[in-house]
């Protein structure tokens, strides 16, 4: 199953990737310079000194619950970058994928309406992980769902982009929401 792993800027997308692939990540992380100042909006990531300018690229293997009824997955991660200048890569990274897991960040909520906005767009199944930093302001997941105005059914799921184990949780509840959609349909 190709997932896409998109958010704005300074999200952790590169972070779940590195954190949950059982393969040795794709980076294509180029130091921040000057030429950036005035197009990447870095409020909110002031110590970021790094970005994404192609993809991230790792692979998780999700053993069944139930191996007689079905043998699991295969989950190929695609990091997508976060800059509005690589939007036109966005819409290839998604060619062929099965679902897209949103990062979200409370500090910078506003930050990913507009990736919400295009992940709509592309008609996919999807969900939404809020990102939890060590500044993040404390918001139930009612105010969040509310904030970003998501249907009741797209999963909202709170992770830890750095955790393994706390990434794939994510991961499996987009997972199971692609599993649910496609029985239903």
């Amino acid at each position: 199953m190709k997932i896409v792993i998109a958010g704005p800027f300074g999200v952790g997308k590169t972070t779940m990737v590195g954190a949950t692939t059982q393969i040795e990540p794709l980076r294509t992380e180029e130091t921040l310079t000057q030429a950036g100042t005035g197009v990447d909006d870095i409020s909110g990531v002031r110590d970021k000194t790094t970005t994404t300018v192609a993809i991230d690229f790792g692979r998780l293997d999700l053993p069944s619950p139930d191996p007689s009824r079905h043998p699991g997955a295969i989950l190929y991660l695609f990091g997508a970058p976060g800059q509005d200048r690589y939007r036109t890569l966005w819409n290839e990274i998604t060619y062929g994928a099965l679902g897209i897991l949103v990062l979200a960040d409370t500090r910078r909520l506003q930050a990913s309406f507009e990736v919400l906005d295009w992940v709509e767009t592309r008609g996919l199944p999807y969900s939404v992980a809020l990102n939890l930093f060590d500044d993040s302001p404390d918001h139930s997941v009612t105010e969040v769902r509310t904030a970003l105005d998501l249907d009741a059914s797209t999963p909202l799921t709170v992770c830890d982009a750095r955790d393994s184990a706390s990434a794939r949780h994510a991961l499996i509840a987009l997972v199971e929401h692609i599993q649910n959609r496609v029985l239903t349909s």
